[in-house]
C-alpha cells in the first residue's frame, strides 16, 4: 500500500525527466495524501502531457461519487481483471512523479513511519491509472490510483506491499496504450531492485495531513528494541474516503 508520498523536485527537474510539453509550476509537497490533487504524466496524441488528477480513482461507470469509496491503490496482479481498473489498464495508464513515499511498520509500540526514496536521490515514477468521471450536468473529474506490487527484500522489512516503480526506459511502453496492450506491460509491474531504495525512520508528524514541511523527512531515532533503520545503497486493499471536488490546484 502507498498512502502518502512527496514531490519536492523543482518543476524544471521533473519536466526534464518526463519530457512533457507543458510548463507547469508547482511547489514542493512533503506529505501528499489521498483526495488531494497529484501530478501525473500521460500520453495524448503521441505527446506527453502534464495533468493534475485527484488521488482516489472513480471509475467512469459510477453513478454517485459521493457514495463511492475512492480507490487510492490498485493491485498490479489483479488490476486488469477488476471492473474498477480494467478500462484504465487498457486505455488510461499514467506516470506519477515522486521524490519519495512513506510507509508504516507495525511494532509492539505502534506504527513507525519510514521515508523511502531512491538511494541515489532524484525523482522516480510510480505506475498509475486514471479515469474521467462525467456528471449529468456535463462536468468532468479526473481521478487516479497507484499500482502496487509485492515488496522487494528491502521493503519487506517495513511492509509487504510497495508502489510499482518504473525506470525511464519503460516510460514510453507504459504510456503507449494505443499500441501496447496490457499483456505486454505485465513484466513492468514487478518489485524494483533491492538496492534501488533507501529508508529511514521519521517522525509521526507525517500522520497528520496538515503537516507538510521538510522536517517530515528528517531521520529520527528508533524506539529501544526496534530494528535498525533500513538503509541500503547501490554498489557499496487500499482505500480512502471521498473528498471534495472542483478545480484542482497544487497550491
Amino acid at each position: 500500500m502507498c498512502g502518502r508520498y512527496s514531490l519536492t523536485a523543482t518543476p524544471e527537474d521533473v519536466r526534464a525527466l518526463f519530457g512533457y510539453i507543458d510548463h507547469p509550476n508547482f511547489p514542493a509537497r512533503y506529505n501528499i495524501a489521498p483526495t488531494q490533487p497529484i501530478a501525473t504524466v500521460l500520453q495524448s496524441h503521441g505527446k506527453r502531457r502534464f495533468q493534475l488528477i485527484r488521488w482516489g480513482l472513480i471509475p467512469s461507470w459510477v453513478k454517485d461519487p459521493a457514495s463511492f469509496t475512492l480507490l487510492i491503490n490498485a493491485r498490479s496482479e489483479t488490476a486488469a481483471a477488476k471492473p474498477s481498473f480494467r478500462t484504465a489498464m487498457k486505455h488510461h495508464r499514467c506516470l506519477i512523479p515522486a521524490s519519495g513515499f512513506y510507509e508504516w511498520r507495525r511494532t509492539p509500540e505502534g506504527k513507525q513511519p519510514f521515508y523511502i526514496k531512491p538511494a541515489d536521490g532524484g525523482v522516480m515514477a510510480f505506475a498509475g491509472l486514471w479515469e474521467t468521471w462525467s456528471d449529468p450536468d456535463g462536468g468532468d473529474m479526473d481521478s487516479g490510483a497507484m499500482l502496487t506490487t509485492q515488496s522487494n527484500r528491502m521493503m519487506s522489512e517495513i511492509h509487504h506491499r510497495m508502489p510499482v516503480i518504473l525506470k525511464p526506459e519503460s516510460y514510453e511502453t507504459w504510456l503507449d496504450t494505443g499500441n501496447v496492450p496490457v499483456r505486454d506491460v505485465k513484466q513492468l509491474m514487478l518489485p524494483i531492485e533491492d538496492d534501488y531504495l533507501t529508508a529511514v525512520p521519521v517522525s509521526s508528524r507525517v500522520n497528520k495531513v496538515s503537516n507538510d514541511d521538510a522536517e517530515l523527512q528528517i531521520p529520527v531515532p528508533l524506539d529501544a528494541g526496534e530494528a535498525p533503520a533500513v538503509t541500503k545503497k547501490k554498489k557499496a486493499p487500499e482505500k480512502a474516503a471521498a473528498g471534495g471536488g472542483g478545480q484542482l490546484d497544487l497550491f
